[in-house]
């Protein structure tokens, strides 16, 4: 179990990264002005991406099983055909 989460973990934190970039790079001057006047928008975008990489690494983990039963599917068809 342990092993299907490292597919999905690198994605969701690689896409908070690039979240946390855009947001602290200060190209948009009014997004600059927000997160000066109310501190407690840092707190909120840090649960976000908590939830965005349980989201992506969950996702990732029942995409791959998805994927794995269609094939098993499809071999178990293809056996059956043969016989």
């Amino acid at each position: 179990m342990l092993k299907q989460l490292y597919v999905g973990l690198p994605l969701g934190v690689l896409i908070v990264a690039a979240i946390f970039i855009n947001f602290f790079s200060g190209w948009d001057k009014r997004a600059q002005m927000i997160i000066n006047t109310d501190p407690s928008l840092i707190l909120v975008v840090i649960i976000a991406s908590l939830l965005i990489v349980v989201f992506i690494t969950i996702f990732s983990v029942r995409h791959n099983w998805d994927l794995n039963e269609q094939r098993y599917k499809e071999l178990l068809a293809r056996r059956d055909e043969n016989l």
